[in-house]
């Protein structure tokens, strides 16, 4: 199908497009979302940790982070609209796998083979509407898959809480089955298939299986507190670097680091997103475990964050794109630190009004303030042919950020195995906390020290990442190996 032929947004076809990959990806970024809710729930159920807990979060984010940008590299290759459905019909039958768990090490494995069905949806459903709808309302079809990504980031954790205390939290697996039926059906029937024809026949499997085994050292290293495998961990990145330079089909293209907005604004993205992860991970757990939330009341606890950065991102961005990332990308981490100081008056009295909602309006404020610039510098840091690779490589670091996060925090807060002691929980969770801190605190200072006022930013739609962002994943996707509307325009 040629490009003069794709079908417009407003036909049958188009929305049918915008169904299938709205509610594909929706239902990935939602399922981690969800699952941060039922971690408790499952711990009980399983009678597993804090480090069981770790895997469950770990195992999907590993994978994912691992071959996302594998996974994009074969849509282009070998069809988007096939391995679109191949992702979804993998995550329907590892939800499936994870919902009958019997035991954490089962749950663990299944959430694993999510995470690689995971990395072969995620980056399909936007690069179908770029390659599926007519140019001239492909706009228009990116800001809906946002918008709509974004309300279902913030109806997802009242949703799942109830549905988690309405019918236990193997239910939020099972919920997966008939919404990626749905998905399947309508891209089978719907979606046209759409190759990259400038795409290199050879992928880069070893890097992709060296960075693999790298994260899942440093992750296993991290939370079994085994040195040597942490440091393996470390050889294995080093060796995954060398692996890139040397390779003329490199999954992560160097040549991209040659831009120092392409370099800080990834630095401060590990930064960031490492406190991210920390956060939403134990945020949760303190809210159940120590101050006797539901898992709805949890889940609701920390909508209000969704909300302001559904009305403000668009704000900041637009603001970023006439005077640059800088201030939003040093003040919004700072503010996020403030919101999480406000956030250690939670404890086994909390009073919603005054110890946990300041807290979370703060935080949010910054998140808002800093999300949509980050992804703007990474995409206007690059000539428009390579938006697509910058913005998954960038969407890769923040998932390996919370991930190492994820791992190492509940060690260096001493609360690995406190699961059954909340007073034990409740001084680790504030120790966390303040590492969190410092870690937005450093984003802030990379942010200042190395993004210099530029005489111009060119800069994406903000839109584009609110997904993402009301999940805590990470920046949003760009279509892998193609260009975005606005970037074709430039």
């Amino acid at each position: 199908m040629s490009a003069t032929d794709l079908p417009r947004l407003k036909s049958a076809t188009g929305r049918w497009i915008l169904l299938a990959t709205i509610l594909g990806s929706s239902v990935a970024s939602l399922d981690a979302t969800v699952v941060n809710i039922a971690l408790p729930r499952i711990g009980e159920s399983l009678d597993t940790d804090v480090a069981g807990l770790q895997w469950t979060l770990n195992g999907y984010t590993l994978t994912l982070a691992s071959f996302i940008l594998l996974g994009g590299s074969l849509g282009d290759r070998l069809g988007r609209r096939k391995v679109f459905v191949w992702g979804t019909i993998g995550f329907a039958l590892a939800s499936v796998l994870c919902g009958a768990a019997v035991n954490i090490e089962m749950l663990v494995f299944a959430r694993i083979l999510q995470g690689v069905a995971g990395a072969m949806l995620t980056p399909g459903s936007l690069a179908l509407i770029s390659s599926s709808i007519d140019r001239r309302d492909q706009g228009a079809a990116i800001g809906l898959w946002s918008g709509f990504g974004g309300v279902a980031g913030a109806l997802g954790p009242f949703l799942g809480g109830w549905l988690i205390e309405l019918a236990g939290w193997r239910s939020i697996f099972f919920i997966n089955v008939p919404l990626t039926l749905i998905v399947v059906l309508v891209a089978l029937k719907h979606v046209p298939e759409s190759h990259d024809p400038n795409a290199t026949t050879r992928l880069d499997v070893p890097g992709a299986l060296v960075v693999a085994l790298a994260l899942g050292a440093l992750t296993f290293g991290l939370i079994e507190t085994m040195p040597l495998l942490s440091v393996a961990g470390v050889l294995l990145l080093a060796a995954f670097v060398v692996i890139e330079m040397r390779s003329d089909h490199a999954l992560v293209p160097p040549v991209l680091f040659a831009s120092r907005v392409f370099t800080a604004a990834n630095l401060v993205t590990l930064a960031v997103y490492a406190a991210l992860g920390g956060v939403f991970f134990l945020l949760i757990l303190e809210l159940q475990l120590v101050a006797g939330y539901s898992p709805l009341m949890s889940g609701v606890a920390t909508v209000p964050i969704t909300l302001i950065m559904l009305v403000l991102s668009a704000p900041a961005g637009r603001w970023a794109q006439v005077h640059g990332p800088r201030i939003p990308m040093t003040a919004g981490p700072l503010l996020a630190a403030v919101g999480l100081v406000l956030l250690l008056r939670i404890g086994p009295d909390t009073v919603y009004l005054t110890d946990v909602l300041p807290g979370v309006l703060v935080f949010g404020f910054g998140l808002a303030a800093l999300v949509a610039p980050l992804t703007g510098a990474v995409l206007g840091a690059v000539p428009s042919s390579e938006a697509g690779i910058a913005s998954g490589v960038n969407n890769a670091v923040a998932r390996t950020a919370q991930l190492l996060a994820v791992a190492a925090l509940p060690g260096l807060a001493g609360i690995s195995g406190a699961l059954g002691d909340p007073v034990a929980f409740h001084h680790g969770f504030g120790t966390a906390m303040w590492i969190c801190v410092g870690l937005l605190l450093a984003g802030a200072v990379l942010a200042a020290a190395l993004l210099r006022p530029p005489r111009h930013t060119p800069v994406m739609d903000s839109v584009d990442c609110l997904p993402q962002c009301a999940a805590a994943g990470g920046p949003a996707l760009a279509p892998l190996a193609s260009e975005t509307p606005a970037a074709k325009e430039k």
